[in-house]
């Protein structure tokens, strides 16, 4: 089809050099196309990097702790992907002997696998002639066909599928799907694409209804959920520290955190230093002091985040408490990151 091979060649001519293009190892493409969903490739590399060195092998990655895990994904976001990726490794080191399945559909049944990963690996590895629907690609293609159909609809994706799969490349899966994804992100891009040097811009109906700037539709998300974090930092003369380990289906599952104290509104310091709430997990006699009177604005997709930290001097080490020295260990939320990384531990 005349769409492959201007596409193709496109891509031979302009692709980036990416350490996960130069093997056919579904351990490593795996692993590239976890860490890439919701990320940009050059958040994405360094991530890559860390985790070949440090799991060289499915086994090495299976033999970790959550923990382990966790802390080299810290900064990534979107952890349930990290938690996934150290479940199907475990599965496919204990399972599978260490070989992974070998086409879409056995690839779909592994937790954290999708359509698009499982597309992508089989067709990347084994040449399995099944078409990759990512962002890009729905770009690429709603653009292309002057699709108004949102992409993020259920008959979008039905459609969009579909039409990647009419399109594909079935004797150059592998090349073709790259291509897709690669055109979308360096020629179709979101916002100023370039389309006068673009080899479909004769045949691309955006373009020539001038609807470039519209397409893709997607729908709106659901409305954003604001709420209010105070945390207790604990310093004890000891110089030990409270970290509590976030539990259940929310946010940041897993992840570790300083005591925490959510409040449905924004409360003054005032009000706060006379929430009964706080002076349980203090004690009456703790000495306590507000760090950052404007609040630390945390957006994530669907919630946005507005946290206080309070230092707490208790008049005598927690229970439970762990050294400061050792709280880099633990894999915590960016948010705690970054309270970490302009306060220092000797400050407290």
């Amino acid at each position: 089809m005349v769409f492959s091979k201007v596409l193709i060649n496109w891509y031979l001519n302009n692709k980036r050099e990416l350490p996960w293009r130069k093997t056919r190892d579904p351990y490593k493409i795996w692993l590239s196309e976890i860490i890439l969903q919701q990320t940009r490739v050059e958040q994405g590399m360094p991530y890559y990097f860390r985790f070949i060195e440090a799991f060289p092998t499915i086994f090495d990655l299976a033999a970790a702790s959550q923990q382990e895990v966790l802390k080299l994904w810290q900064g990534l976001g979107y952890y349930s992907r990290a938690r996934n990726l150290h479940e199907t490794a475990k599965y496919v080191a204990d399972e599978l002997e260490g070989v992974f399945p070998q086409d879409f559909r056995g690839l779909l049944k592994l937790k954290g696998v999708g359509d698009y990963t499982a597309s992508a690996i089989a067709s990347i590895c084994y040449d399995e002639p099944v078409a990759v629907v990512d962002g890009n690609v729905y770009r690429v293609l709603a653009r292309y066909f002057g699709s108004a159909t949102p992409i993020n609809s259920s008959e979008g994706i039905k459609e969009f599928k579909a039409l990647a799969t009419e399109l594909l490349d079935r004797d150059n899966p592998s090349a073709f799907n790259q291509a897709l994804m690669e055109f979308g992100a360096l020629q179709c891009k979101p916002k100023n694409p370039f389309c006068a040097t673009c080899p479909f811009n004769s045949s691309c109906l955006a373009l020539k209804e001038n609807r470039i700037s519209e397409l893709p539709v997607k729908l709106k998300k659901g409305k954003i959920r604001h709420r209010y974090f105070n945390y207790l930092v604990f310093h004890s003369e000891e110089n030990t520290t409270l970290l509590n380990q976030r539990k259940g289906k929310g946010i940041w599952n897993g992840l570790y955190e300083f005591p925490l104290i959510e409040t449905e509104k924004q409360l003054t310091a005032a009000e706060f230093l006379r929430q009964e709430e706080l002076r349980e997990k203090t004690g009456q006699n703790a000495v306590i002091r507000l760090y950052n009177e404007k609040p630390v604005v945390h957006k994530l997709s669907h919630q946005h985040i507005y946290a206080r930290f309070w230092l707490i001097e208790p008049q005598k080490s927690p229970e439970n408490g762990i050294p400061v020295s050792k709280i880099a260990k633990y894999p915590v939320p960016v948010l705690i990151q970054n309270f970490l990384n302009e306060y220092e531990p000797a400050d407290y």
